[in-house]
């Protein structure tokens, strides 16, 4: 039942980070959009790329009021095999099943992947669903630069994508009924509950920002300590702010897990380093309040140096309640599942404040994720596969 896990399990393998490392038009992310395909027509399925680099596979014929669920493909650096694929290995199953019982659907049904969920390639997370929705400015996401200085517009290019035509996709938007994701739990919910399978009920307000820490380049060899102004012990100071800001804060969640040094040698003293922050707690107003508390600490910290910082949102999602009317029809569907909410992004969250969307979580009995220790057991996903068909047999 799950094989289709097996079938690109060797797809995109990290040999030095460990886990899968998948990106948006590269080898692997390619790989992956191949398979999907394969994988849709022997379902019978009609495989479409809509504007935006977005995979569609309709059980019948593409039309409004559809029921669509998946999830993306892609992963962050090193990340595990669950987080993405599982959504899409069980909408296939769901939809395997059904046909294989004879069952014909009153609606259109799709199995949707999202491209650049994760935003490992262009730094913005659930960018294929962002330009779906007009989240994003089209001329922004064209301009955006992946770690090789290529543009997303290049990059479009070369995937057979017209950059043009990026952007608010409403014909796409307006064919989407309703959209559920199946996904791995991102977290311990699910194993403190004693629960193979919940329906979400909200994602944390959550955003990214990078933080550029200014100071002079210089000799390693001819600069003595006490009169530098060395921006990487500037930037050291302002993560432990990061840290201390949103420790002091219940519920806060805060971030730094990526630098860029300028210009990067061993025997240079930097000129400047980009920390990247993510920020994330219960409400939008809590959210900003905390970026607000790192920033001053974050300042304070790199005046120590004689350094200065600048702070740049470059994405921002408030908080999403899933639609309750689908909550409360999933929770008498299944028996009476729990709701959880989650402080991890997700398509679904995004494509939320346009149609009605919900989610499905599976145990990961590690609580570990966008780590090679992401896991979830062969019966637990079945449940969530068994939960998937019920809704779509419900829906349809």
């Amino acid at each position: 039942m799950l094989a289709g896990l097996d079938e690109i399990a060797g797809t995109g393998r990290d040999a030095r980070r460990g886990g899968y490392s998948r990106h948006l038009w590269q080898g692997a992310d390619l790989e992956l959009r191949a398979w999907f395909t394969e994988r849709a027509e022997r379902l019978g399925l009609m495989v479409a790329t809509d504007r935006n680099g977005n995979l569609w596979a309709w059980w019948g014929e593409p039309g409004p009021g559809a029921v669509v669920t998946g999830s993306h493909l892609d992963s962050v650096p090193g990340g595990g095999a669950y987080d993405g694929p599982l959504g899409v290995v069980s909408a296939f199953e769901a939809i395997g099943r059904l046909q294989a019982s004879g069952f014909v659907p009153s609606r259109p049904v799709a199995v949707l992947v999202f491209a650049e969920e994760e935003g490992s390639r262009f730094g913005i997370a659930c960018l294929g669903s962002r330009l779906m929705t007009g989240g994003i400015d089209a001329d922004r996401a064209r301009a955006l630069v992946d770690p090789d200085g290529v543009t997303l517009a290049e990059a479009a290019v070369r995937a057979g994508v017209d950059p043009e035509r990026l952007g608010a996709d409403r014909e796409a938007l307006g064919r989407i009924g309703l959209f559920i994701e199946l996904h791995v739990e991102q977290g311990r919910g699910l194993i403190d509950l004693g629960r193979p399978v919940a329906v979400a009920s909200s994602i944390l307000a959550h955003g990214r920002w990078r933080l550029t820490v200014t100071g002079q380049g210089n000799h390693a060899g001819a600069t003595l300590m006490p009169g530098r102004r060395d921006p990487m012990v500037a930037a050291a100071r302002a993560v432990v702010a990061v840290h201390e800001a949103s420790s002091a804060i219940p519920g806060a969640r805060a971030t730094v897990g990526r630098l860029e040094v300028v210009p990067g040698g061993t025997n240079v003293i930097a000129s400047t380093v980009h920390a990247w922050l993510d920020a994330r707690c219960e409400t939008d107003a809590g959210t900003r309040a905390l970026v607000a508390a790192i920033t001053a600490r974050v300042e304070e910290a790199v005046g120590l140096n004689g350094c200065s910082v600048s702070v740049t949102e470059e994405s921002w999602t408030g908080t999403v309640t899933f639609d309750h009317g689908l909550r409360e029809c999933f929770g008498r569907e299944l028996g009476g599942v729990p709701f959880l909410p989650t402080g991890a992004g997700h398509d679904a969250g995004v494509l939320a404040a346009s149609v009605p969307s919900a989610m499905l979580f599976v145990r990961n009995p590690t609580g570990i994720s966008h780590s090679p220790e992401e896991f979830a057991e062969a019966d637990d996903c079945v449940a969530g596969i068994d939960a998937l068909e019920t809704l779509l047999r419900s829906l349809l």
